[in-house]
């Protein structure tokens, strides 16, 4: 019997209808992430520049989070802006998440055609062993703080 490998490689997609303008919602994530902490505290304690200028490929953002109940960090580098579709792509290079995964790549997208605008999020993945869970939680806390961003929006 041969043993089946599982795959260590993995995509996770989820979507959130949002209330608020998704045009506003593209341009927090490309341009302004160190507001988001004013906007989501409990999850997202700041966001800094290490390198390069906001908005821009290339630069590399880092993160003071709270995850699961715990502090973390990450260190994420933002590998594409693609402007017409309204989504920004960071690939983690630093921090928690690469005790876990050898890759992690988070792209944000903002559908704004139709009545709803939705904010699609995907991780593409790769773990360091069967062990690691899928990023289930750490989804959930990205669909939170997009919630709390529409919140700040709406008020």
């Amino acid at each position: 019997r041969r043993k089946v490998k599982m795959s260590l490689k993995g995509k996770m997609v989820r979507q959130v209808a949002i209330k608020s303008n998704g045009d506003v919602f593209h341009e927090i994530f490309r341009h302004r992430p160190h507001h988001i902490s004013n906007m989501s505290p409990d999850n997202i304690q700041g966001c800094d520049l290490h390198q390069g200028n906001w908005g821009t490929v290339g630069s590399v953002v880092f993160w003071n989070y709270t995850h699961d109940g715990k502090k973390k960090v990450a260190k994420e580098i933002i590998q594409a802006i693609d402007e017409e579709n309204k989504s920004v792509t960071y690939k983690v290079i630093e921090g928690d998440l690469m005790q876990l995964y050898k890759t992690f790549i988070i792209i944000v997208h903002v559908d704004t055609k139709g009545e709803n605008n939705l904010v699609n999020w995907t991780f593409d993945y790769e773990k360091l062993n069967e062990r690691v869970e899928d990023p289930n939680t750490l989804m959930d806390f990205c669909i939170a703080v997009t919630k709390d961003i529409e919140t700040h929006h709406l008020k």
